[in-house]
């Protein structure tokens, strides 16, 4: 189906041969535990912001954007609006606390300080088993529209992201992955910027005729304002935005990694204002190329291949490989496998620091430099591997972002909630903590088994829309424990 040139091919080939020596450059100063986890601290706030920025924005976002203006509109636009709230609070709370009031790489270290041992192994077990969904997903959905505009097989694509990603990483460490992440980043925003300037005048009526024939069809709305609990309203996706995104900028070891490894406060707090906001005006750009990709095959009155028509992510692969001129489709490619690699890069490396930090030291207290990195590798090689096991059973099954998005509603709220709660009450303990939580995840299980699994659980079953799943079990677990926390005392012992 693809007209992908020898010529585009090795452009994608360069690009992988440079992430793989981007590892082997800083393999010198990963040679420690202290540089492999956090760079020796020594990163500063520019480059760590770009690396924010890329892991934000992951393939999924870079497919899936711009098939959603194609497909419906801008509303869900407002996901991008809410990193204004989220990354100012993060900014004023967050990140002076990691870099002050905690000397652990680890995320969940206040989490034990304040509720016991059972509230960081629950966050530890929450985060990995994400991170390994999350890697498998990003895999298989890059995979997918490759493999169909491209021809290549499935299980060749999954393979080569994950083997180049679990390879550099191992090399480099922290260091490689954000330095990688920022070249990657610039590789996306100027890749998206390319590709609006060509599909602008891609028709004769130029700009002013795209743009109209999108704005006729309803492509720049925001979708409804109203009062509605079941429809994707304006408010409830910023509602469901502002918790994930205090989740991602909150909590997020993949974040917090990067707060830690910039090299001073000011540094840090830098890092999070440009990835966060960088990403609301880049977003703006993936929705505008949805909309013109809409108006573009209104106009044109193509044929859409029936693979590629049933599922708007592939709209946005689909016009690269078909439409863009030699060279730039490489490049695009490129910059679809690079939005990949940097989220998976930053999980791999992320989920082998909190096992080594959170499980291998805590056991083995006066380990050595060198045991503690052989941990991290080990780590590194076995997350690498479960998370191409996972795209291959994802392809298997066809469930990718279903799975992903499930398990990242269950997880999100109780994480969030619970460190909210140690984080505004100095009364709430051990019990209160528990209780909350408790409560909470069962309410979260239950919202999202009864929507899989509606005949089952009859009237009983969650009907609101699923955005509002972790914001209900965010408030659940942080008012319970509060209440509870002000009834009982701290409830510690």
């Amino acid at each position: 189906m693809g007209k992908f040139s020898a010529f585009d091919l090795t452009i994608l080939v360069l690009y992988f041969v440079g992430t793989l020596g981007t590892g082997a450059l800083f393999y010198r100063k990963s040679r420690s535990t202290e540089g492999f986890v956090a760079g020796h601290h020594s990163l500063p706030g520019w480059l760590t912001g770009l690396s924010i920025f890329a892991t934000y924005l992951s393939s999924i976002s870079f497919i899936g954007i711009p098939g959603k203006a194609y497909a419906d509109n801008w509303s869900f636009f407002t996901f991008s609006l809410s990193l204004l709230p989220a990354v100012f609070i993060a900014y004023r709370y967050f990140v002076p606390y990691y870099r002050r009031r905690t000397e652990s790489i680890s995320a969940y270290e206040e989490l034990e300080r304040r509720f016991g041992y059972w509230a960081r192994l629950y966050a530890n077990l929450c985060f990995l088993a994400t991170q390994i969904a999350r890697i498998g997903a990003v895999l298989y959905l890059t995979a997918v529209p490759m493999q169909i505009l491209l021809g290549w097989d499935i299980r060749m694509i999954i393979f080569l992201l994950g083997i180049s990603v679990t390879v550099y990483t191992l090399m480099g460490g922290i260091t490689a992955v954000i330095w990688t992440d920022a070249v990657q980043s610039l590789i996306l925003i100027g890749g998206a910027l390319i590709c609006t300037a060509v599909m602008l005048f891609s028709v004769s009526g130029g700009p002013a005729q795209l743009l109209s024939t999108a704005l006729a069809e309803g492509k720049f709305s925001f979708g409804s304002f109203g009062p509605s609990l079941r429809e994707e309203t304006f408010w409830i996706v910023l509602l469901f935005g502002i918790v994930l995104n205090l989740q991602n900028f909150g909590i997020d070891q993949n974040y917090v990694q990067r707060y830690k490894s910039s090299k001073n406060d000011r540094e840090a707090g830098k890092s999070l204002l440009l990835g966060g906001l960088l990403y609301i005006p880049v977003s703006a750009m993936f929705f505008l190329i949805g909309s013109l990709l809409f108006a573009y095959y209104k106009i044109q009155a193509a044929e859409i291949p029936p693979a590629v028509a049933a599922r708007a992510d592939y709209i946005f692969p689909y016009y690269i490989v078909q439409t863009l001129p030699a060279g730039l489709r490489g490049l695009l490619i490129a910059a679809i496998f690079a939005a990949a690699m940097s989220t998976v890069s930053t999980s791999l490396n992320s989920s082998a620091t909190l096992v080594m930090s959170d499980f291998f030291k805590r056991f083995v207290p006066d380990a050595s430099d060198r045991q503690c990195l052989n941990v991290l590798y080990l780590a590194t090689g076995l997350f690498g591997f479960s998370g191409v096991a996972a795209a291959f059973a994802m392809s298997h099954f066809g469930q990718g972002f279903k799975t992903w998005q499930t398990l990242a509603g269950i997880f999100s709220g109780g994480m969030l909630g619970l460190f909210l709660l140690g984080l505004m009450s100095r009364k709430a303990g051990n019990l209160s903590g528990g209780i909350g939580t408790a409560l909470g995840i069962f309410l979260i299980l239950w919202m999202t088994v009864s929507k899989v699994f509606p005949a089952f659980f009859g009237r009983f079953v969650y009907s609101w829309n699923d955005f509002l799943i972790p914001v209900i079990g965010t408030a659940v677990i942080l008012l319970t424990g509060l209440a509870f926390s002000l009834g009982k005392g701290t409830g510690r012992g």
